[in-house]
């Protein structure tokens, strides 16, 4: 078996999600820019807008679905509003049911402690992510509405870009 198919199998075995058992291992990914890796993200909510930058120059920006109530920050989970803040990219999954995704640092403790004084859960799993593999078809045409519990959501093809030069630890500011 290549090693290849032996890394994407073991991945894959790794997750326990019952439609990745029949996925097909990714191939690796060429990172653009010439190999440059951004050093900060920052998604405007009123844009739809997320940009990648590194030392302050804009590597690229992709038009993005949010949260299906975009206007207003996160206050609770089941609120299907995309958070408001700065935070960092704190894993990534390349077995995602989303084809792959970052995950961001929310909730943070102004979050916590908001959610705390109302009585209620912060949410969480808060991911800039793909399509699940079901609906890739529909490719840019996701962004004609706002579809996700909270998440920022890009295409396949865009998700595989941001994913092979983004960090774990890069700072992510989301605005309103």
């Amino acid at each position: 078996m290549p090693l290849s198919l032996l890394v994407g199998t073991v991945a894959l075995s790794l997750v326990g999600h019952a439609d990745s058992l029949h996925a097909v291992p990714k191939p690796p990914i060429v990172p653009p820019f010439g190999g440059v890796v951004a050093d900060s993200i920052v998604v405007e909510k009123s844009q739809h807008r997320l940009s990648l930058y590194r030392q302050g120059t804009l590597l690229r920006s992709y038009l993005v679905a949010l949260g299906q109530r975009p206007v207003g920050d996160k206050v609770s989970v089941g609120d299907n509003r995309t958070p408001e803040g700065l935070f960092r990219i704190e894993a990534r999954n390349p077995a995602s049911l989303y084809h792959r995704s970052l995950k961001i640092s929310y909730p943070d403790a102004a979050h916590r402690a908001r959610a705390h004084s109302l009585g209620v859960s912060p949410g969480g799993d808060i991911m800039i992510h793909g399509l699940p593999a079901r609906q890739a078809w529909v490719g840019a045409a996701h962004r004609d509405f706002d579809w996700t519990e909270g998440c920022i959501a890009v295409t396949n093809e865009e998700i595989e870009e941001i994913w092979s030069v983004v960090p774990v630890g890069t700072p992510i500011l989301i605005k309103p």
